[in-house]
């Protein structure tokens, strides 16, 4: 497997079995999987009283390269290992210096460097230097598409099942900050009556707050359906509880749908597969609703659609806008969708 294409399972599995690098260098726009494989080594590779002598935090705004290096080089006390952990590394300068220690870094140290909100340029020295001896790793931002999958692996592994309709409510509503939407899964289980192991819409609406008839989901089947009614009963509702349905997130999640529905017009096979396959979904029932929704709208009007969103977005912040409340956008904007 070629370095940059290693996973958090990955990392996570070499770990477990003892297998540790020199530097784990962690990077990317996704917090979550930095954070996870980060406190794994913090608290796994020590025992309690090892961590006292061998284990080293420090913050980016407060060292420079020099002291990182300087702390790597120690050797551990009455332990194997010695981890030191780089928070915030983004806030170092000078950071292609570190190449110099990993041409050859202590086998006893276990260096973890925490880059997040951007990655290194994988052309320079220290990304090389970095993959001859231990893990590059880039944390990827989870697509909208993607989030029904990980919320179903993630409490798969924590012994709990979902119906569909709640992974939906969940992927819509929390969006893909997935240290959010992890704590709403761990909340969750915790509110889980005994020896229930299946979480139901239900639940979700009384534990989370999210209306299991009115929401960004239901919103967007009666679109498909092109329920009228329904659609007007959701944006009502969305325009008397504006702070927990904010505009900006149904209009992402529309531009969404439909962005992928007008690719879905290109997939060879028009099945709930092929669809599924061509647009990169994990399971072939959600792409149910881009078939249904492709009886209804014709690949013109979907193109139509996307320009009315991209229009409604521009509006809902100001261009071109001077009366329109969030409501009466979004009432303006299904309007135009179902005729």
């Amino acid at each position: 497997m070629a370095k940059q294409d290693i996973t958090c399972d990955d990392i996570i599995k070499e770990l477990k079995t003892g297998q540790y690098r020199p530097i784990y260098y962690l990077m990317g726009e996704e917090p979550y999987y930095i954070d996870l494989i980060s406190d794994y080594i913090t608290d796994n590779v020590l025992n309690e009283t090892e961590k006292e002598f061998n284990l080293t935090v420090v913050y980016g705004a407060d060292v420079d390269v020099a002291t990182i290096i300087n702390a790597a080089k120690r050797y551990p006390m009455m332990s194997e290992h010695q981890v030191v952990v780089v928070k915030e590394a983004q806030n170092i300068r000078n950071m292609e210096e570190l190449s110099y220690y990993l041409q050859k870094p202590l086998l006893s140290t276990i260096l973890v460097i925490c880059h997040k909100h951007g990655v290194l340029d994988r052309r320079k020295k220290l990304a090389a230097e970095i993959e001859k001896s231990g893990i590059l790793f880039e944390s990827k931002k989870v697509k909208d598409a993607q989030l029904p999958a990980f919320i179903t692996s993630y409490m798969k592994r924590k012994g709990v099942d979902l119906e569909p309709k709640a992974t939906s409510m969940l992927a819509d509503f929390v969006g893909t900050d997935l240290s959010r939407l992890t704590g709403e899964l761990e909340k969750l289980i915790i509110t889980l009556p005994k020896g229930q192991t299946r979480i139901t819409p239900e639940q979700i609406e009384h534990n989370i707050g999210i209306s299991k008839d009115y929401n960004n989901f239901e919103l967007r089947s009666a679109i498909v359906e092109k329920d009228v009614l329904k659609a007007n009963r959701i944006i009502k509702y969305f325009e008397e509880n504006p702070k927990t349905n904010p505009i900006q997130m149904t209009l992402s999640l529309l531009f969404g749908f439909f962005s992928n529905l007008m690719l879905a017009y290109y997939a060879p096979e028009k099945s709930e597969q092929g669809i599924a396959a061509f647009l990169g979904l994990k399971s072939p029932w959600q792409s149910r609703e881009y078939l249904n929704a492709m009886r209804r709208y014709n690949g013109v009007k979907t193109m139509q659609i996307i320009g009315e969103i991209r229009y409604a977005d521009a509006k809902s912040k100001g261009v071109g806008n001077s009366s329109l409340n969030d409501g009466a956008l979004l009432r303006e904007l299904v309007f135009k969708i179902l005729h």
